[in-house]
């Protein structure tokens, strides 16, 4: 797909500020208020990501933790686990699920 600076630049002003951010430190608050500076390089990177379908090592990574459920805490059963990821990873996947949707749709798949 072609991936334009406008639908970059919407996809982080929608980004949650309240979420964390992933192992590249990168918040998603400074994203969504940068969105209008960094659409453009971002969207240079992932349409060379798309074209040489490699995706940044640091986007690959992820901190894992385990949150409690309930239960007793002492049993590790009682605890599941939970990934951060990359920020900008994240609306790179983004971008790729709306270009399956689409292409799901305009042919008819489902």
């Amino acid at each position: 797909p072609i991936i334009q600076g406008e639908m970059v630049s919407d996809l982080l002003h929608h980004l949650d500020t309240y979420k964390s951010m992933g192992p590249d430190e990168i918040h998603p608050r400074v994203l969504r208020e940068l969105a209008e500076v960094i659409n453009k390089p971002l969207s240079i990177i992932y349409q060379q990501s798309c074209l040489t379908r490699e995706v940044p090592a640091v986007w690959r990574l992820e901190n894992v933790t385990s949150i409690y459920k309930k239960g007793r805490n002492e049993d590790p059963g009682n605890y599941r686990p939970v990934s951060l990821t990359s920020v900008p990873g994240k609306v790179m996947e983004q971008i790729i699920l709306s270009a399956i949707m689409w292409n799901v749709q305009d042919n008819q798949v489902i």
